[in-house]
Parts: structure tokens; sequence; C-alpha cells
């Protein structure tokens, strides 16, 4: 154990938290990875959704990266309401009831098990795009020996687990960068064009269909795509393990990662748009637009190739939110006695030892239940992040008002969280109406079987 795991650290010593905590930039790799991750696969899953719309993804594209400033503006007000931390757990349990911090609590623990799984799954399907076809046999088995890894990792501690994989972030945002921008310049002439084709489509389309088959097109597109908007909420539940001043760090890491996540996010759409991406068998959206954008270029299947293992490692990184902040809701509810006490005692590494081994644990459960299909595992991944997120909009919208005759700013705050609820809600209800039969009814079951055994 002390040669994979390490040492024990001491508790007293005067400069434990400085070796443990993050700064900002390192909070925006170690949380922030969980958000811009899903751009691997949220912008596909959305703008596959259009059904041949495809000049709609103009709209698409501009309603993405509008809700992720929208979720983070009303995330950064929690992180200044409760700069403890405790996200999404401890404001449905302050603001609404206990009862509702409870499921919140619950729905975020399946969260960061889906967290992981979705993850690893993903960067599995992003590197096998690359690779021949005849070696997708090793996919499972790889993604079980990459969990194992994982688990082992974060077992030896918060900054182990996040400085080796600073690279790797880096490496994703520079080329995903370098493709955008080269599939806008290279139709920078077509820009009058396709404004002017996404009007002419969006008439035609309410021609065949009528405003209100656009708009459910439309909105059903950008609910498919709420994948998009998964792990915004981290930072909130971490602030516990960032560097003083935590809220000012917190609300620093908060913008990093909205800016990304926007501009990959919707850049991503409207990247797909300029060259008419379909599908293709055994490789992601992203893969087909990677291989047009770089088609030609000295060194361009290199590109092609950095790009890929930059997703799947940038998954992998991602997989560490789940790690990170999963055991930290489990230590939070054990505090309040919805779980078993040693979910909070830390370990002599100085993390939450008994957490870890239980996420990694239901990962690798899940995992093998779903064999790897992310388009499955999103389904259960989406309802219990906007279930999270919903309660947490709400929670927010109910203190504003409570507080309105002596908080000047209650107006503002109300309008950011309330459009936040309108948003999260509208997604959540989406999500699993239409996606109850494929999966929806399964993490419905999951989520309320924890809720059942917190309150037994």
């Amino acid at each position: 154990k002390r040669f994979f795991v390490g040492g024990a650290r001491s508790a007293t010593a005067p400069d434990v938290f400085h070796k443990i905590s993050l700064v900002a930039f390192l909070a925006w790799i170690g949380l922030g990875a969980d958000g811009i991750s899903s751009a691997c696969y949220g912008p596909g899953e959305a703008f596959a959704a259009l059904h041949g719309h495809y000049f709609l993804a103009i709209i698409l594209a501009a309603m993405t990266a509008l809700t992720v400033f929208v979720i983070s503006a009303s995330y950064m007000q929690i992180i200044e309401l409760f700069p403890s931390g405790g996200g999404g757990y401890l404001v449905a349990s302050k603001l609404l009831s206990p009862t509702a911090g409870a499921v919140s609590g619950c729905a975020l623990v399946v969260d960061y098990v889906l967290t992981i799984i979705v993850s690893v799954a993903g960067g599995a399907d992003a590197l096998f795009s690359f690779l021949p076809a005849d070696w997708q046999t090793h996919k499972f088995q790889t993604e079980i020996v990459v969990l194992f890894v994982l688990i082992v990792l974060n077992l030896r501690g918060v900054k182990e687990s996040v400085i080796p994989i600073v690279p790797v972030f880096l490496l994703f945002l520079a080329t995903h960068v370098i493709a955008i921008a080269a599939a806008c310049f290279t139709h920078l002439g077509d820009i009058p064009a396709i404004v002017h084709e996404t009007g002419v489509d969006l008439h035609n389309s309410i021609g065949q269909l009528g405003f209100f088959g656009v708009a459910a097109l439309i909105l059903h597109a950008y609910s498919l795509g709420g994948s998009s908007y998964t792990g915004i909420e981290a930072v909130s539940n971490g602030l516990p393990i960032l560097r003083e001043p935590r809220v000012e760090t917190g609300k620093r890491t908060m913008m990093y990662m909205a800016v990304s996540l926007a501009v990959i996010a919707g850049g991503l759409i409207v990247s797909f748009l300029f060259f008419r991406v379909i599908p293709q068998e055994h490789k992601t959206l992203n893969a087909v637009l990677f291989e047009q954008v770089a088609q030609g270029w000295p060194g361009g299947r290199w590109f092609i190739l950095a790009t890929l293992a930059s997703e799947a490692l940038i998954l992998l990184v991602a997989a560490q939110t789940g790690f990170l902040d999963g055991p930290r809701v489990l230590a939070n509810m054990a505090l309040d006695g919805w779980m078993p006490t040693r979910f909070s005692l830390l370990s002599e590494r100085l993390v939450t030892e008994n957490g870890i081994l239980l996420m990694g644990g239901a990962s690798l459960v899940l995992l093998w239940i779903s064999r790897g299909s992310v388009a499955f595992l999103l389904v259960l991944y989406s309802i219990n992040v906007f279930l999270t997120f919903s309660l947490s909009q709400l929670g927010m919208v109910k203190h504003w008002w409570e507080v309105r005759a002596t908080d000047k700013r209650w107006k503002h705050s109300l309008l950011i969280n309330g459009i936040g609820l309108t948003l999260t809600g509208f997604i959540l209800v989406t999500v699993i109406v239409l996606k109850f039969h494929e999966g929806g009814w399964l993490t419905l079951v999951i989520t309320g079987s924890l809720v059942a055994l917190a309150f037994a």
C-alpha cells in the first residue's frame, strides 16, 4: 500500500493545507475539466438531434453559450453565499429543507459516479475513433484498467492526482481552439451566406413543421446537449480544497471554466455546420470534424491524433471531478447523518479514502452493466445533474425573495437564479420525458433507491 499510495501525512504540519490545496489554475484543471470535457460529447449530441436542419445550429450554438454563462453566474452567487463549500447539497439543505438536501445529495453522488464512467467511456471512444476498427474489442478492458489507475491516484492525494494532468489539459485547449479557429477562418467568407441560409432554412422549416414544430426541434436538440453543462457545479462543491481566499479563488475558477466551455462548445457546433459533419460508424462527431479540418495540412494526421488523444485524456481528467467531489458530498451527508460516519473520515494521506473506494467500486459496477455505452450513460447522467441544478436554483430563488427587504441586490440576483431555474428545470423535464424509456427510468430507480437508503 505504501508503494502505490504513499506514506502517511501529518495533519498537524503547518504547511499541510498549502500542500494539498489548489490555486485557481489547478482548480480549473482538477474541477473544471468535468465541464470543459463535456464538449467532447455534448455539442455532438445536440447537433445530431437537429435531424438535417443543420442551419439551425447557429441558434443552438448561441443558446448553448448563453446557458453556460447563466448557470455559471448563478453558481458564483452560491459560492458567495456558501464560502465553506457544499454545493447543491448544502444549498438545498439550508435554503429548502434537510429532505430536499438529502435528495440533492443522493443525486449528486450518483451524478459523480456517472461523471467517472462517462468520462472514462467517452475517453475510450475518442481514442478508439483513431485506431483500427478491429481494436474495438479491447476498448472495454482498457476502460476497466483506467478506472483502477484513477482509484490508486486519488488514494495518493488531491494535488498528486491533478498536477500530472496539467499538460493534458493545456494540450486539449490548444488543439481545440486551433481546430475551431481554423474552421471559422477558412469559412470566414461564407458567413454572410450561412446567415442568409439560416434564415431561409428557418422559414422553410416553419413551413414544413410549423412554428411550434421548429421550436420543439431546437429545444429538443438544446435539451439533449444538456450534458455540455455538466460539471459547472463542481467548483462550488470543491471550495474546501481551494487556496485562500476561497471565494475569490472559486469565482476566478468558475470564470475560467465558463469562458473556455462556452467558446469550445459553441465553437464546435458552428464548426459542425461549416463542414456539414454527419455521423460515421465507430467515430465521434468531433473525430469526423477534426479529420475534415486538418485534411491536407502538413502533419495533419499527427494533429488529428494529438487532438483525439487530448480528448481521451481530458475525459480521464474529468473523471477526477467525480473522485474529488463525490467523496466530499458523501462526507457532508455523513456529518448530517444521511450516510455512515466512516465516509467523513480522512485516511493517513488526508483523503476521504472510503468515499473514493465507494465511488470507484460503484463506477466499476455501472460500467460493467452499461458496457461503456456513452449514449446510454448520458441519459442517466443528465437527469441527476439537472435535478441538483434545479434544486440549487430553487433554493437560491427562495433565499433572494426572503431577503428582499434587507438586501439591495435581491432583484438582480433573483433574476439570475430565476433564469437558471427556468433553464435547468426545462432541461430536466424534457430529458425525463423524452428519454424515460431509453434508460431515464433506471436513473430514477438508482437515485430513488439511494434516497431511500439515506432515510433508512
